[in-house]
């Protein structure tokens, strides 16, 4: 059983927080360098891409918007920019176009402008998967620290939540089911004790037999 359960829990574990590390939103602080859009024929990747503008027809292959940008060492960073519409992740975006916008007037701006580019997603270039950018705030400089406020309060408000399941199953465990399989450990064993007896005067029984034929022969045969 102890065995059973890190071989169901690790995987479980790894798969929500996985899952907690697509959807959560996250915040890189880059400098834009360009925009582009780029006629798109969405594949076996599906599942990674959102949803093409709100009020526009769906189709496998479309035009998305994306953002390029680089990390403070010169690596370049490269998000999709994509309405999330209803669907999910819940971040309700519908102003892709307005982002696209934002970005190219900071691109022309003078100077370097730093921002924290809001998203979700990974950036998987095997498969081209890309992050889809939720927000654009300009920053101070690369160096801006960013504390995710918003996924330390998700995640302990998740892990109470678990820690009360949890707890309210081990009561539930407690009240109602160790009762009944303690019943049936008592019934086993009482049956257990009830064959031993059983199974010893059966013996006394047979011994007691075989010592009286024993003395009936010595008796009339010596």
């Amino acid at each position: 059983m102890k065995y059973l359960k890190w071989i169901i829990g690790i995987p479980l574990l790894i798969v929500v927080v996985a899952f907690l590390h697509y959807t959560l939103p996250g915040r890189d602080v880059v400098r834009i360098v360009g925009t582009d859009v780029k006629r798109m024929d969405i594949g076996s990747s599906a599942f990674f891409w959102a949803a093409p503008d709100a009020g526009t027809n769906p189709n496998w292959t479309r035009d998305v918007r994306f953002i390029s940008t680089v990390w403070p060492d010169g690596r370049p960073r490269v998000y999709r920019n994509e309405d999330t519409d209803w669907g999910w992740p819940p971040y309700f975006k519908f102003d892709s176009s307005n982002i696209t916008a934002r970005a190219q007037d900071l691109v022309k701006k003078e100077g370097d402008v730093w921002v924290a580019v809001t998203h979700y997603g990974w950036r998987v270039e095997l498969f081209t998967i890309f992050p889809n950018a939720i927000d654009i705030e300009v920053v101070d400089g690369p160096d801006t620290l960013l504390i995710p406020w918003f996924n330390i309060l998700f995640i302990l408000v998740l892990a109470a939540l678990g820690m009360l399941i949890l707890k309210t199953v081990n009561a539930f465990k407690k009240r109602r089911i160790d009762p009944v399989v303690d019943s049936i450990d008592g019934f086993m064993d009482d049956v257990g004790d009830n064959a031993e007896q059983a199974r010893a005067h059966a013996s006394k029984r047979a011994s007691e037999a075989t010592s009286g034929f024993r003395r009936w022969l010595k008796r009339w045969f010596g």
